[in-house]
C-alpha cells in the first residue's frame, strides 16, 4: 500500500514563511519532499530559508508577496508554476495581530488586521483555486485560523473576529471547491510561542494562561507536522471544511 502522507513531487506555497509558524511549515514540507514556493513581505528574510532547504537537497523558491494586492497573489502563483510546476498545496499562514482595547483601536488599525488575516486568504485561495481547477489535478488548501476563532480573548478583537471569519471561510470554501477535488481545511492552533506573542506568554499573564492549558505547556512547533501533513496530503482526501484543533487541551475546558 503506498503512503498517504506522501507529497514528494508536489508543489506548495507557504504564505508569511519568512518567520515563525510559516518558516517552519516551509521547513516540513521540503523535508518531505515538496517543492515549496517561500513567500512574504519581508523577502529579504527568504534567502537564508532557501540556503537551509537547499542543504537537505530540496527546492525552494523566494518569492516577495503581498496579500492584500491581487496582482502580487497572481504573480506568486505564476511564478511558482512556471518554476516549480501546478499548484498543489497552499499553506495559507500569512497574519498579523494587535494587542489594545476596543475603545482605543484606530479603525485603521482593524482594518490592517481583519484585511490580512482574512481578506489575505481569500485572495489567495481564489487565485489558487482558479489555478487548480485549470489544472484538473485538485489540490489541497490549508488556512491557519486559531482557538481564539472560537474562544474569544480580550484586547486582541480584530485578531479574533478576522480567525472567526477565517473558520467560516474554510467551511464555505470546503463545500464550493469539493467538486473540484479541492480540499479545503483549517488548522486552529492554541498558544505557540511566535513574533506576535512571544513577549506575552513569557509574562507572568502567560505563565497563568499556561497553568489553564492540561497539558500545562504552550505548543512548540513540531506539534503541528503530523496536522500539516494530514491536510496537505492525501491522507485527507475525504475532508474539507474541516476545522481541526491543536491546543493541548485549551478549548476542551473552556
Amino acid at each position: 500500500m503506498t503512503n498517504p502522507f506522501d507529497i514528494a513531487g508536489r508543489t506548495a506555497l507557504v504564505t508569511g514563511a519568512s518567520s515563525g509558524l510559516g518558516r517552519h511549515f516551509a521547513l516540513l514540507l521540503a523535508r518531505h519532499g515538496a517543492k515549496v514556493a517561500i513567500a512574504a513581505r519581508r523577502a529579504e528574510r527568504l534567502e537564508s530559508l532557501k540556503q537551509e532547504i537547499e542543504r537537505f537537497d530540496g527546492r525552494a523558491l523566494p518569492l516577495h508577496l503581498d496579500v492584500l494586492d491581487p496582482e502580487s497573489v497572481a504573480c506568486a502563483v505564476r511564478e511558482t508554476e512556471t518554476e516549480l510546476g501546478p499548484l498543489s498545496i497552499l499553506v495559507n499562514n500569512a497574519g498579523i495581530a494587535e494587542s489594545q482595547g476596543t475603545w482605543e483601536m484606530p479603525e485603521e488599525e482593524w482594518d490592517r488586521v481583519v484585511d490580512t488575516n482574512l481578506k489575505g486568504v481569500f485572495l489567495m485561495a481564489q487565485c489558487a483555486a482558479r489555478h487548480m481547477i485549470r489544472h484538473e489535478q485538485g489540490g489541497s488548501i490549508v488556512n491557519i485560523a486559531s482557538v481564539l476563532a472560537e474562544h474569544a480573548s480580550g484586547r486582541v478583537p480584530a485578531y479574533c473576529a478576522s480567525k472567526a471569519g477565517v473558520a467560516n471561510l474554510t467551511r464555505s470554501l470546503g463545500i464550493e471547491l469539493a467538486r473540484y477535488d479541492i480540499r479545503v481545511n483549517a488548522i486552529a492552533p492554541g498558544y505557540f510561542p511566535t513574533d506576535l506573542n512571544e513577549a506575552f506568554l513569557n509574562s507572568p499573564q502567560g505563565e497563568a494562561l499556561k497553568q489553564r492549558i492540561p497539558q500545562r505547556r504552550f505548543g512548540q512547533y513540531a506539534d503541528l507536522d503530523g496536522v500539516l501533513l494530514l491536510l496537505a496530503s492525501d491522507a485527507s482526501r475525504y475532508m474539507s471544511g474541516s476545522i481541526v484543533t491543536v491546543d493541548g487541551g485549551q478549548t476542551a475546558v473552556a
